[in-house]
């Protein structure tokens, strides 16, 4: 049950900071917009797997 609850809360965040970083930094850029998210996720997977 912990877990489930850690995972959603850790994607909940994870949508919430690329949705951020869409409106503040990339808009108009397409593949360094697409770069970015995949490094977040990279990330979040990282810290949800320690």
């Amino acid at each position: 049950m912990r877990a489930s609850i850690l995972l959603t809360i850790l994607i909940l965040v994870m949508i919430a900071v690329v949705v951020t970083v869409n409106l503040l930094f990339f808009r108009n850029y397409f593949w360094e917009r697409l770069m970015v998210y995949i490094g977040i996720v990279l990330v979040f997977i990282a810290f949800y797997m320690r």
